[in-house]
């Protein structure tokens, strides 16, 4: 593709020859002729002096550091984004439905969507235009798929669950499975049905493995463009507001209500019936406790040091408690203290 033609499709400034053909998109440092690079880190600023690509994304005030031909945008990354999907275009899979997959009584498929080889459709499912459904998916009973969504191999759709259009699911994720709903009676747990649903909206993507579980009374509800990483653990009746995004192996316990424009680091984790508001972002390995109602940036977690040091630091910490309390009765004016001020 010309450089002008990816100049004007992702709304970039063009700075040099235009009639550059770009066929591919690799790093600063492995970049070569007919490839097109990017620096939106300062941490690899160094690698742009030294690049062999045809031509680099950059921001403006990095523009006259290069004489390379260049896309010149103030984010560069969301430039190199789309320049990566025009050069890399999603392959659309050929419609129908294959011979060995099993579909339900009264199951609509559009007649442009794909459902591929021992996939499962359950009965009164919905699967809408140009839809994807992988190998070995199950969706089922009374699902609805919207448009353009893609179920990549192995997903599995609990019954009742709504899928919105152009939402992506990858491989062995889970939408819709019981919640962790028990009630202790006598020494033994008594499972509590779980009747509500998985409603995602849509331009959501959820990585591998991710498992989302169904409300226990209402639904689970995940907004338009939330972007889910792998191996994430959503609990039942959480709701994730609009372009939040969390990374993987974060743990949300049920009845979390996480507000819009979130950014969740991985492997936190976050306790039930709490809330986050919008705007907000929790570094990662962070344990949210209870509820955040300030929008800024929440760390929990000790930073790394030497073992030995942080044995030191641990002891340490373990008396703050009682040096607490010693200081707190200083504070009081505890008899004896003067006394003892003027022995000093």
């Amino acid at each position: 593709m010309l450089l002008s033609e990816l100049a004007a499709r992702t709304g970039a400034t063009l700075d040099g020859d235009g009639a550059l053909d770009i066929v591919r998109m690799a790093t600063l440092e492995d970049a070569g002729p007919g490839e097109i690079t990017f620096l939106s880190n300062p941490k690899y600023h160094r690698q742009l002096a030294a690049t062999r690509a045809s031509a680099v994304i950059v921001a403006p005030d990095i523009a006259r550091e290069t004489a390379l031909p260049k896309l010149v945008s103030g984010n560069p990354y969301a430039t190199y984004a789309k320049v990566a999907t025009l050069l890399y275009p999603h392959a659309a899979a050929n419609p129908g439905v294959h011979r060995t997959a099993i579909v339900g009584d009264g199951a609509r498929i559009a007649a442009s969507a794909a459902v591929g080889p021992y996939a499962v459709v359950g009965a009164r499912a919905v699967i809408g235009e140009r839809a994807q459904v992988g190998a070995a998916c199950v969706v089922g009973d009374h699902v609805a798929i919207g448009d353009d969504a893609h179920l990549y191999p192995r997903v599995t759709v609990y019954a009742g669950c709504v899928i919105g259009a152009r939402t992506t699911i990858h491989s062995g994720a889970v939408i819709g499975a019981d919640g962790f709903g028990n009630a202790e009676d006598a020494g033994r747990w008594i499972k509590i049905p779980q009747i509500g649903r998985v409603i995602i909206g849509d331009d959501v993507e959820i990585g591998a493995n991710t498992t989302i579980d169904r409300g226990a009374l209402g639904d689970t509800v995940i907004e338009d463009d939330v972007k889910l990483d792998n191996q994430i653990q959503i609990g039942h009746n959480c709701r994730i507001g609009t372009h939040t995004a969390i990374a993987g192996c974060t743990g949300i316990a049920g009845s979390v209500q996480i507000g819009r424009n979130c950014k969740i680091g991985g492997a936190a984790m976050i306790a039930g019936h709490l809330s986050i508001a919008d705007g907000v972002i929790v570094a990662a390995g962070t344990g949210v406790m209870g509820s955040i109602d300030v929008p800024g940036v929440y760390t929990g977690i000790f930073p790394m040091m030497p073992h030995g040091e942080w044995k030191r630091v641990a002891v340490a910490m373990r008396r703050l408690t009682s040096l607490s309390a010693r200081l707190k009765a200083l504070e009081r004016g505890a008899p004896g203290d003067e006394k003892g001020g003027e022995d000093a």
